[in-house]
């Protein structure tokens, strides 16, 4: 198996007054060559969004954007009609497709909104813009990895135009968990929030890890943590 962590602190930064951005991967005005995504996983940004503030309009084209909300709420709305309220344990998938213009603002006026904003490439250009939301249970999350975004909406994921996976678990203090990896795909992790041991490699909320070479992972909470799971092909 074969490790490569990208560490929190070494992430691109967007900071707007309004807006603190991590970005795992480049995008916007943070461009390194070495760190364009993993696989078809593109882009990761950790948000935090003042009261009252957010995203005006603006459009994509030809992604599948998930977020995914730590803490607060998030308000959606597209030209697809579509309008909702993201909290946590909340899934949003938006295909955008041949094109779709939103915008994201945070739902309350006295408490700041953090999340992550996930961009994967789809398997084909083109498809129709479509929108879909699932809540997931935090019980369900606290007994393993969840899977919660696949390529054919299986056990109640979200569906995604694309072959990759996304689980998610909370996991207690001294957790033990052993996810298996499907064959010929690749892993990333992504600590949303507390400590972790992937083997014997320590990660940090906001730390990344792509896996290769391996069926199976072994991870140890060292603290009450936050993990996503991709996998890529």
């Amino acid at each position: 198996m074969q490790v490569r962590v990208r560490r929190a602190k070494e992430r691109g930064r967007s900071e707007l007054g309004w807006l603190s951005s991590a970005h795992t991967f480049s995008f916007g005005d943070y461009c390194d060559p070495d760190q364009m995504g993993f696989r078809t996983l593109r882009v990761i940004n950790e948000d935090h969004v003042a009261p009252g503030k957010g995203f005006g309009s603006h459009s994509h084209r030809d992604m599948e954007i998930l977020t995914w909300v730590l803490d607060g709420a998030l308000r959606h709305e597209d030209s697809l009609g579509s309008g909702s309220v993201i909290r946590p344990g909340d899934l949003q998938r938006m295909s955008a497709g041949t094109g779709v213009v939103h915008s994201e603002w945070n739902a309350s006026e006295t408490e700041a909104v953090h999340f992550l904003q996930i961009w994967i490439l789809p398997d084909r250009r083109g498809i129709a813009p479509s929108y879909e939301q699932r809540h997931f249970a935090s019980n369900e999350l606290g007994e393993g990895f969840r899977l919660v975004a696949s390529p054919d909406g299986r056990d109640g994921s979200v569906l995604v135009h694309q072959a990759a996976a996304l689980h998610v678990a909370l996991l207690t203090a001294r957790a033990h968990a052993a996810p298996a990896i499907s064959p010929g795909a690749k892993a990333w992790i992504q600590v949303a929030r507390g400590r972790v041991r992937l083997g014997t490699v320590p990660l940090e909320a906001g730390d990344g890890a792509a896996v290769t070479g391996a069926s199976m992972l072994e991870l140890v909470a060292e603290a009450q943590s936050e993990v996503l799971l991709f996998e890529l092909r």
